[in-house]
């Protein structure tokens, strides 16, 4: 698959990279970004998926969550994926909520929504085969992380493909969409109207029902603006009726902005490279 740099740029000791190529999950150029640490020069390196949230593109994270710095000392790197198909013919939403930039991490089924957004394929499947060919990273030592909606993409992913995904952590997931008005309206949109398809797609229930080989990591914002939609309760407490290893944490006085994100980042990327290395 033909990959186009748009740029490359020193950081930390390693290089923050974006680029571009046609994508066959979406049939539309897609941008994603790509740090890889200095020890990247001397052999592939384990690598950690960033999922952004609701309105994001890849450029949102990645220079907003601080992730460089810590992704470098630990010797990781980081995929910074956007969170839609985007451009001309491809449907749209006047809410922020539905449509460009907010894929909900699925593959659609409805219109218009189903020629194009089919993110559950591209970043399970298209994008890490896409940065395995092309960059010095290690297929086999992946974890998945993510914000918001793209927290809920993390955890739904990770649970879904545990053999695939060795480490997972999330910032204010939104948890229990099937049950949240950031949810509903989505899943309707993207899936339609049988909610027995909603299920794979509500970390609450995949707990539940599942969970996760390993040590979860969850970090909420106990100000977070957004607390009745994300349902951080429903997660909390399917984790503790399955006994799921691993750190729900309440963080006092942070709110949903990447100044949460930020302050938990060095945690997060180490709690992976743990995992990974």
């Amino acid at each position: 698959m033909s990959l186009e740099t748009l740029s490359e740029t020193r950081s930390f000791g390693g290089t923050q990279g974006v680029y571009r190529h046609a994508s066959q999950a979406t049939g539309t150029d897609m941008i994603f970004a790509v740090y890889l640490p200095e020890m990247a020069l001397h052999g592939r390196v384990p690598v950690l998926w960033y999922l952004s949230g609701l309105t994001c593109t890849h450029d949102n994270a990645m220079t907003k969550a601080a992730a460089q710095q810590w992704c470098d000392e630990a010797g990781i790197a980081i995929v910074f994926p956007d969170t839609s198909p985007r451009g001309e013919g491809v449907a749209n939403d006047e809410a922020y909520d539905l449509g460009q930039g907010a894929g909900f991490y699925v593959n659609a089924t409805q219109d218009p929504w189903k020629p194009h957004f089919q993110m559950w394929d591209y970043i399970t499947a298209e994008l890490p085969d896409l940065v395995a060919e092309n960059f010095a990273v290690d297929a086999d030592a992946m974890g998945i992380t993510g914000h918001s909606m793209g927290g809920h993409g993390a955890l739904t992913i990770a649970m879904t493909h545990p053999d695939r995904y060795k480490s997972v952590s999330a910032f204010s997931p939104i948890a229990n969409p099937t049950e949240s008005d950031w949810g509903r309206k989505q899943l309707t949109a993207y899936l339609g109207e049988d909610r027995d398809t909603w299920r794979a797609h509500d970390a609450s229930i995949l707990m539940a029902e599942k969970g996760y080989p390993g040590e979860v990591l969850i970090d909420q914002g106990a100000n977070d603006q957004f607390l009745d939609l994300l349902r951080p309760e429903s997660l909390a407490h399917a984790m503790m009726a399955r006994r799921q290893p691993g750190q729900f944490r309440m963080q006092p006085g942070y709110d949903h902005s990447y100044f949460f994100v930020q302050s938990f980042m060095a945690d997060h990327v180490f709690w992976h490279a743990e995992r990974l290395i």
